[in-house]
């Protein structure tokens, strides 16, 4: 089955990066520097940050639903950066992850969820969207709990 992931669309983020310490921290943000390979993911580009570059960790609202569902999380942002947006490809941000994916129907309820290695993704995603109350997923990364990206039905 076709899917598709995308992470976050750039645009809403791009005046965090000309603002302040001070101002960051008025919208719950913080600027952070990469002080190792692959602990600093983007969640526009669903790259990782290389040792040295340059991120915002900000608190964010990604699942803004009417139901219990509700949730936010901390997030990694990266200046610059090009939103992720394609048809039946993982990138390698999650393939080198444990993920937690979350199946929610069209009223942002829950309908199922697993944790699977990113190496073995593809067979979740089928596996969830063969419910058809299932209308999108989001994917966590597992140990923090932090959202990474969205899929749909391509």
């Amino acid at each position: 089955m076709p899917f598709r992931i995308t992470g976050l669309p750039a645009e809403p983020f791009a005046e965090l990066f000309g603002l302040s310490d001070e101002a960051l921290a008025e919208h719950r943000a913080v600027r952070v520097v990469a002080d190792q390979p692959h602990g600093y993911p983007c969640r526009v580009s669903l790259t990782d940050a290389e040792p040295g570059q340059s991120l915002i960790l900000l608190h964010y609202e990604h699942h803004p639903v009417d139901s219990p569902f509700r949730s936010s999380h901390a997030i990694y942002i990266r200046e610059g950066e090009q939103q992720y947006d394609r048809v039946d490809e993982v990138p390698d941000q999650l393939r080198r992850r444990l993920l937690s994916v979350r199946g929610f129907d069209g009223q942002g309820m829950l309908r199922d969820a697993d944790v699977v290695q990113g190496t073995a993704l593809e067979p979740l995603i089928e596996r969830l969207f063969s419910d058809t109350k299932v209308s999108y997923l989001h994917i966590h990364i597992a140990r923090p709990g932090c959202y990474a990206a969205r899929v749909d039905r391509a």
